[in-house]
């Protein structure tokens, strides 16, 4: 059964940190792209970032380049999302999310294979 544990979401101040971690269980780790969704009240969910399992690549969207920071931990079938700088616009449900590699449609919604249940993030102005 594949099984994602997300932790980290929470309240936090504009400028602010927090840190989002997903473990995942029930699949070989190694042969997926790993990586975040968010979905804000009313918009449509959006890919944020994800890592490649097998080389470490990654990819992050144009919105979060230079504030958000993706890495794993293979060893613990972990996936971390570093989110500094955080603005009011980033406040939504974060979902860990995992696509076999290699991804044909890039890291968008009807490409996964697997959803967690979601994280909530607000972000107070």
């Amino acid at each position: 059964e594949v099984q994602f544990v997300e932790s980290g979401g929470g309240l936090v101040q504009a400028g602010g940190s927090l840190r989002l971690s997903c473990a995942a269980s029930g699949f070989t780790f190694d042969d997926y792209a790993i990586g975040w969704f968010r979905q804000a009240p009313g918009k449509e969910r959006e890919g944020v970032s994800c890592i490649s399992s097998s080389d470490g690549s990654t990819y992050s969207a144009d919105s979060v380049k230079g504030r958000f920071t993706i890495s794993s931990n293979n060893a613990k079938n972990t996936v971390y999302l570093q989110m500094n700088s955080l603005k009011p616009e980033d406040t939504a449900v974060y979902y860990c999310a995992a696509a076999l590699l290699p991804l044909l449609v890039g890291w968008s919604p009807e490409g996964m294979d697997y959803w967690g249940k979601g994280t909530l993030v607000t972000v107070s102005s």
